[in-house]
């Protein structure tokens, strides 16, 4: 990926602000950030061992309206909590210009944590969701190309419920993505 976001740095909000300043669904965030708990003492302490990186950044696209930014970001945020990443939240609506750079199968969808040195260059990016529950997505893209087709919307429904089916009902998935982010992270 041969995305610079250079220019994007310092134009976002530091984590603490976007959930300040948010509209929507703010208690929910902050209900799935006060149940992160690691999934294990090496997870936690790999996280921290990446506070003596000082050559990474990292910008996440989001906005507080999106059930997947709502459930991820906090997950998120808490993994690189300890890590010293200097880590900006750019709403979406504010930055179409990076959003476009970054589309999943097409489409704007959020959040997109994208890894960067202090360059700009981008080394890695996580997002919209996890694997397994993205792949509820990909296969109701591929049987649904077609955006105008009268079931589209009734079967877009369904995906979500099955997304939502994925996610599960507790906090399982957390540990999920904390996996993903480590091995993002593992190989910069």
């Amino acid at each position: 990926m041969a995305v610079n976001v250079a220019h994007k740095f310092r134009s976002g909000l530091k984590p603490q602000a976007f959930v300040e300043g948010m509209t929507k669904n703010k208690e929910q965030f902050q209900e799935w950030s006060n149940a992160f708990a690691w999934p294990s003492e090496e997870d936690q302490a790999f996280f921290a061992s990446l506070s003596h990186r000082d050559d990474l950044r990292c910008l996440i696209l989001a906005a507080d309206w999106c059930g997947d930014v709502i459930r991820n970001v906090p997950v998120v945020l808490n993994a690189l909590a300890d890590t010293e990443i200097p880590t900006e939240i750019l709403v979406m609506e504010d930055h179409l210009d990076l959003m476009d750079e970054f589309l999943t199968m097409g489409g704007r969808a959020i959040p997109v944590v994208i890894f960067a040195d202090t360059g700009g260059h981008v080394l890695g990016k996580w997002g919209p969701r996890p694997k397994h529950v993205q792949e509820v997505m990909i296969a109701f893209k591929q049987q649904n190309p077609d955006r105008n087709a009268p079931d589209y919307e009734a079967n877009i429904k369904v995906a979500r419920e099955q997304m939502l089916q994925q996610y599960g009902e507790g906090t399982g998935y957390q540990a999920v993505i904390v996996k993903e982010l480590r091995e993002i992270l593992s190989s910069l």
